[in-house]
């Protein structure tokens, strides 16, 4: 999977959030996104998945040398963010159910099984809009870590996790295919692996 960006840039009004990045993102690679809390990390994943349209600037993406339409990018992403709504009606084994009635689960798990590797079996019938903060991001981190996709957006990943919860992300992290293609936003050095390719966002901020 490639991912190709082009004097890519965003602003709103006249404020630049970052200016001419050109960069060619390839799996399998890990890139942490770094910079202060404000600065425009998760605007830039949200520029990269589609989800914002730059100001200037191009964005391309290819899988086995083939052009993605931008329009089908969603078959081939996952997204976790602590903004990330999910459906509070839901219990978590609806919620999961519907989640993986749009993708493919990862390494051919049961519901079951992501429930318990979700370290959330308490929980099973348990509504959605009755989970803790932590609770719930660790089941976006869950549906995005065991989605069969090729592209994985992070962003700020162990928001509302205790110690416990954050030993358990890094530990999935780990874990995910080699092959993918990974993207963390985050200012804390313990979200992302010791090997990620860093890119500083204020590096982008007046175009340099």
């Amino acid at each position: 999977m490639r991912i190709t960006a082009k004097n890519l840039s965003k602003r709103f009004n006249r404020e630049w959030i970052f200016k001419n990045l050109n960069y060619e993102f390839n799996s399998p690679g890990t890139y942490a996104i770094t910079g202060p809390n404000g600065s425009g990390k998760s605007t830039l994943l949200q520029v990269l998945w589609g989800q914002m349209v730059p100001s200037a600037g191009s964005l391309s993406y290819e899988s086995n040398n083939q052009a993605i339409d931008q329009s089908e990018l969603f078959k081939y992403i996952s997204i976790a963010t602590p903004y990330m709504d999910l459906i509070d009606e839901f219990t978590l084994t609806e919620m999961v159910k519907f989640h993986f009635s749009f993708k493919e689960i990862r390494d051919n798990q049961s519901i079951d099984d992501l429930i318990e590797l979700f370290d959330l079996s308490h929980a099973r019938d348990k509504t959605i809009a009755n989970f803790s903060s932590g609770m719930r991001q660790r089941l976006k981190l869950g549906l995005a870590f065991y989605s069969s996709s090729k592209v994985l957006f992070l962003d700020e990943p162990t928001t509302n996790l205790d110690r416990k919860a954050t030993d358990w992300y890094c530990n999935h992290l780990e874990q995910l295919p080699k092959s993918n293609l990974t993207f963390i936003a985050s200012n804390q050095d313990h979200e992302y692996p010791t090997h990620s390719q860093k890119i500083d966002i204020l590096t982008y901020k007046r175009g340099y």
